[in-house]
């Protein structure tokens, strides 16, 4: 019943209320509060116990209407005395609840089970329902409407990543502005920006639980991808300024059904995958949920494949009407070629979209596996709490040639020689989660109050062997280092190699242990103030606490290279702690529209010592933030605008050895936090609800991060990798609505996205002093150079086609075939993928 009643509540949440409340909104009303109003609170829940939405909930006999929120409640202002609400929605029976409404004061009503119907209606499928702005992201951890939200949040749900056919994390992001991938070294991960500022693992999360993002994520088990833009340090603690990404995988559901899948594409890609849910036998009480992938393909680039297996588990237990616990599973296998790019001669990019540098048997293997327990409880209609526990296992073993760097040369015999060596890593992570938020609402007086109280605690295991060069026969000082010599523009050509080199991987000697454990706790609230209907304060304060202890144990080096235990040991420990505060204000002069201005702030640890020999304290770094946000046309478009100032004016930076502070004797290589890097931009977002079978989305951001404080670079210097201008633009139809009464081609849609990524830079930023001796640095010799990549403009096409229970879908993708580069520093220059094609047959279960 429950998979028939839940499109009908969306369809009954798009008729039209009498002077009811705003959409996704249920906490406002339209006549003023007075001494003869009182407050009504209550649930709306389905037959089965869950969370009603966009139920209308009206005062007969009076104007007054809300909509149910995303949790089933609602709110509403009555007048005094005994007072009927009628609850209504399409394809459920209506019904009366009366209470007695007190002048002053908040009554709870009693929940309100929803009964199905007598009316028999043929199925109804509705879909993007939701706008923008009603979109409440559960990586905020608060109930929060995004129009009371002084900062810029954006999700993106499953129908577009449907639609759009993404197959890697940077196909959805592709629809957020602002936040890009800056780099995929190695072609194992795509690392991730925003506003000038690396989304490290700490950054990254799913299910609200960081995860190691080393390597490429899996989205086709994605429900929902969640972007918060600017500082969640209050929410998190240690996480970079420019924002958070969460990836919310499908859950559990009572009513059975799935589907099964095949993809295949361009260069021998092919991924079957399937998707199976509902109920335990015939259980109310426990449902299941099974997706998985398994994926393999050859590529663009000469010599470069890959293959992965994907499993994504879960299981929902309703231990109470009240209390539910979801356990989620996912186990990633990735294997795949090591891929550092075609390489530069002296800061120069030979352009290429094939040439392959790594040596044949180079591999990259990495094992994800993750465990999450998430328990929900309503402790009443107002609070509820909830608790996290999560563990994850993270195992690499990289095995390839070194980056190719030092490509240096002029025109000659020897141009594009490079000398090859090898490197070899193997890295195995372990990291703990437990996290308690209490959220609810309350007044105090004239005041309300939207609460979060909450506390976590992490801790993250690794350790890194690190393996290096055996000594030389003849030289126990000397190192063989060297595996061949090749010409990067012509492999063809014959070059006299060393008569000793390295045999391959099994030559390697291991080297170091490297074991890291850092521990982590917080604790934070944080209080939305609704002073008005019209203005709102939302205030906070974390205090984070962080221990950073580290021992690197040395084995077999050069000098002994027999040795059977470490010959040196190093133990290093730091003990950091900050306080991130945020405050916000919003001001809504109509329901439709929201300004409003925050400040936040969050802080980054730093590995220096200082000059009085003392580990350096963490650099802060302050947000300025200011933005509107528009649901316009009656909610049909949302359009949002946000303006921000990001100041790290504590950045460490190196004491120059002519400094007359520079003092050998308490410390060397000593850093100041003297720095700063100024990051400032502004970002658009557009989405719309479909509307006659069109849905859009369109964006477009300005960013500028330079250092405008530095004793080695030029201030104004521009930061590597992040693109000045970004924008997107994805246009769907659905054909639905003209051959609403044809069969066989109301199943039709078509849709164009286009992606464009503007100036960018990579290499080495020039600098203007030499940090080894304080002396201005040379203009001529090995000076840094930058490169200006060049901008892109992505277009892709896709064509779909559903029957009944079939679909399938063609994309074209680049289809100007465009050639640009990711690059880090000068030595993983990576092209973008050429025109490729795929196509899709899937089957609903």
């Amino acid at each position: 019943m429950r998979s028939v009643l839940l499109p009908l509540l969306a369809v009954g949440s798009l008729l039209p209320l009498v002077s009811t409340a705003q959409s996704g909104d249920p906490h406002r009303h339209h006549e003023k509060r007075h001494d003869r109003m009182g407050e009504v609170t209550g649930r709306i829940e389905l037959a089965d116990g869950q969370a009603a939405e966009q139920v209308s909930i009206r005062v007969k006999g009076t104007s007054l209407g809300v909509n149910s929120a995303a949790d089933g409640t609602f709110r509403i202002q009555a007048p005094a005395g005994w007072q009927v609400l009628t609850v209504t929605c399409l394809g459920c029976t209506p019904q009366e609840v009366t209470v007695e409404v007190k002048p002053g004061q908040t009554v709870v009503a009693q929940p309100v089970r929803l009964a199905p119907g007598e009316q028999q209606l043929q199925e109804v499928t509705v879909k993007g329902t939701k706008s923008l702005n009603e979109r409440t992201p559960s990586v905020g951890k608060m109930p929060i409407a995004p129009l009371d939200n002084p900062q810029s949040t954006v999700t993106i749900e499953r129908e577009v990543l449907e639609q759009q056919q993404a197959l890697r994390l940077s196909d959805v992001l592709a629809n957020v502005a602002g936040v890009y991938i800056m780099g995929t070294t190695g072609g194992a991960q795509e690392e991730i920006a925003s506003r000038g500022f690396a989304y490290s693992s700490s950054n990254t999360f799913k299910n609200g639980v960081r995860f190691n993002n080393g390597i490429i994520p899996e989205v086709s088990s994605l429900e929902r991808m969640e972007v918060l833009k600017g500082s969640a340090a209050i929410l998190y603690g240690n996480v970079a300024a420019g924002g958070v990404l969460n990836l919310v995988t499908k859950k559990p559901q009572f009513e059975r059904g799935g589907s099964v899948g095949l993809r295949l594409g361009s260069y021998g890609f092919v991924k079957p995958q399937f998707d199976v849910y509902g109920a335990v036998g015939q259980s109310k009480t426990v449902a299941f949920r099974l997706n998985g992938t398994y994926e393999r393909g050859d590529s663009y680039r000469d010599g470069v494949k890959s293959n992965r297996v994907y499993v994504n588990p879960s299981l929902l237990f309703r231990l109470t009407p009240k209390t539910d616990l979801i356990i989620e599973g996912d186990y990633l296998r990735d294997n795949r070629t090591p891929d550092y790019g075609i390489g530069a001669i002296n800061y120069e990019i030979q352009d290429s979209r094939s040439r392959f540098l790594n040596v044949p048997d180079a591999t990259n293997a990495t094992n994800q596996t993750s465990a999450t327990a998430t328990l929900t409880s309503r402790l009443t209609e107002a609070w509820q709490v909830r608790a996290v526990g999560s563990f994850q296992r993270y195992d690499n073993d990289l095995r390839s040639a070194a980056r190719p760097t030092s490509i240096v040369g002029t025109p000659g015999a020897t141009y594009g020689n490079w000398t090859r060596g090898l490197q070899r890593t193997e890295t195995s992570e372990n990291y703990f989660l437990a996290q308690l938020d209490l959220t609810g609402t309350f007044r105090t007086g004239f005041l309300g109050h939207t609460l979060l109280v909450g506390a976590d605690a992490d801790q993250y295991d690794s350790n890194v062997t690190g393996y290096t060069n055996p000594a030389s026969a003849g030289s126990a000082t000397t190192a063989v280092s060297t595996y061949d010599i090749i010409n990067v523009l012509d492999f063809s050509k014959k070059i006299a190699q060393p008569t000793e080199r390295l045999t391959g991987f099994n030559s390697l000697v291991r080297n170091s242990l490297t074991q890291g454990n850092t521990r982590r706790a917080g604790f934070y609230a944080q209080d939305l103030l609704s002073l008005s209907d019209k203005v709102k304060v939302l205030a906070g304060l974390r205090w984070s606490y962080q221990e950073t202890p580290s021992n690197v144990y040395n084995f077999n080096t050069v000098a002994n290279v027999n040795a059977k235990t470490a010959n040196t040991y190093v133990e290093t420990r730091r003990y950091d702690n900050a306080f991130s505060p945020r405050v916000g204000l919003v001001y809504q002069p109509i329901k439709t529209t929201s300004l409003f201005a925050s400040y936040a702030n969050s802080f980054a640890p730093n590995t220096g010592i200082d000059l009085q020999g003392n580990t350096l304290a963490p650099s802060l770094i302050d947000q300025y933030e200011v933005g509107i946000k528009n649901e316009l046309f009656k909610g049909a478009l949302s359009a949002n605008v946000t303006a921000y100032r990001i100041v790290n004016s504590n950045q460490a930076q190196a004491v120059l050895p002519n400094d007359p502070r520079y003092n050998t004797d308490k410390t060397a290589s000593p850093q100041e936090l003297a720095g700063q890097v100024t990051s400032k931009g502004v970002e658009v977002d557009i989405q719309s609800r479909p509307v006659n079978g069109i849905s859009l989305i369109a964006g477009y951001s300005y960013n500028y991060t330079a250092y405008t404080k530095s004793n080695i670079y030029e201030d104004g210097s521009r930061l590597r990798y992040n693109p000045a201008h970004t924008a997107n633009a994805s246009l769907f139809y659905s054909f639905g609505s003209v051959f609403a009464n044809n069969a066989l081609l109301r199943g039709l849609s078509a849709g164009v996205t286009g992606y464009y990524v503007g100036d960018r830079l990579a290499g080495r930023n020039n600098r203007k002093v030499n940090p080894a001796n304080g002396q201005p640095w040379p203009a001529t010799g090995d000076a840094f150079k930058l490169i200006a990549l060049p901008n892109y403009f992505l277009f892709d096409a896709s064509l779909g086609y559903a029957y009944e229970r079939f679909s399938l879908r063609f994309k074209m993708a680049n289809l100007l075939n465009e050639l640009s580069y990711n690059v880090h520093d000068d030595n993983s220059i990576n092209p973008i993928a050429p025109r490729t094609f795929s196509a899709t047959l899937g089957y609903k279960l």
